[in-house]
């Protein structure tokens, strides 16, 4: 098993209530194939490089996890479907 963090920027038009159900069906596509979920950081609001949709500011959201190495790319296919995050990447952790 790798060790992965999945960053998440959501969408800051959204309410907290929904910015949680997107972090927890998130979590859910981690578990779903078969990752370990250690870890979810909330790096809070954060002004954007560049605008997207209009938005100068998103939250952002770093879930830390085990998983195979066929993960990654499902989690990222479900993750993309969700309207609300404007961005997403799923990178391998180095073991240090």
């Amino acid at each position: 098993m790798n060790k992965y963090e999945l960053a998440v920027v959501v969408s800051a038009k959204v309410e907290e209530e929904e910015r949680n159900a997107t972090v927890e069906k998130c979590k859910s596509y981690v578990e779903r194939y078969g990752g370990v979920i250690s870890d979810v950081e909330d790096g809070g609001k954060k002004k954007l490089a560049y605008e997207i949709q209009d938005m100068s500011e998103a939250y952002y959201y770093f879930i830390h996890f085990e998983a195979d190495s066929t993960a990654p790319a499902e989690i990222e296919n479900k993750v993309r479907l969700r309207e609300d995050v404007l961005r997403y990447l799923c990178v391998r952790q180095d073991e240090a």
